[in-house]
């Protein structure tokens, strides 16, 4: 009798626990209302579909692109000899990534950076070309609860090594930056644009007589449905 008052008391807490995991979320989801203001923010996500069909998914590897923006630092030095009363400014830009944070959102490093004034430590292009990995997928809402939901990644190196005084990069928009090309999915599906572009690549190498018509028709075949969308 104790066991049984003891499970049906446990029900509703595994009900409770298992509705803070999303097993799969689909982009149109996470941009319909009537999905995403039943949906909690920072709830995990195992498997994401991206707008573009591919797929992300919680141990998939992944590639750390190029940066997309550009921050300028200034330091400004009081005159030296000779030039007394006249003030230097130096000026340097460094590229750093838009949609990609060192640490996670509400890291160590960034908690801290925030009590000392300042914004969050974007990637520098220093990690470009990084393997990585997803260690974690979640969701936030783009403010109110009324909005729709983004897809952050926390994402660690393959062999564990820390990114500077955090040991992640969070990715803060997926779906941006992978379309921005911040972050390289290893086994994208080719698209619509890719298709025709690699279908008129084999046309020319057909004309210049460096393809067979056999290889040609072959690559036509698998490319027409992508065209298609089929």
């Amino acid at each position: 009798m104790k066991n049984l008052i003891y499970l049906i008391l446990l029900i509703p807490i595994i009900s409770l626990s298992q509705k803070k995991t999303i097993l799969e979320l689909t982009h149109d989801q996470s941009q319909d209302i009537n999905y995403y203001k039943t949906v909690k923010n920072n709830t995990q996500v195992l498997n994401y579909i991206l707008a573009d069909g591919n797929k992300v998914s919680v141990g998939d590897t992944l590639i750390i692109g190029l940066p997309t923006s550009q921050s300028s630092i200034s330091n400004t030095y009081a005159g030296g000899a000779g030039i007394a009363g006249v003030a230097r400014t130096n000026t340097r830009s460094k590229k750093e990534f838009e949609f990609v944070q060192r640490g996670r959102p509400a890291g160590f490093g960034n908690v801290m950076g925030a009590l000392g004034g300042e914004g969050p430590s974007m990637a520098g292009a220093d990690l470009a070309n990084e393997v990585v990995k997803i260690d974690e997928m979640k969701v936030v809402h783009k403010g109110s609860k009324k909005k729709p939901l983004q897809v952050i990644l926390v994402i660690g190196e393959i062999n564990g090594r820390a990114f500077g005084v955090n040991k992640y990069l969070s990715v803060l928009d997926a779906e941006l930056a992978i379309s921005y090309g911040e972050i390289k999915l290893k086994n994208a599906k080719m698209t619509r644009a890719e298709a025709i572009a690699k279908l008129k690549e084999s046309k020319e190498l057909l004309d210049l007589e460096l393809m067979t018509q056999e290889e040609y028709d072959k690559i036509r075949t698998e490319l027409t449905p992508i065209i298609r969308g089929n």
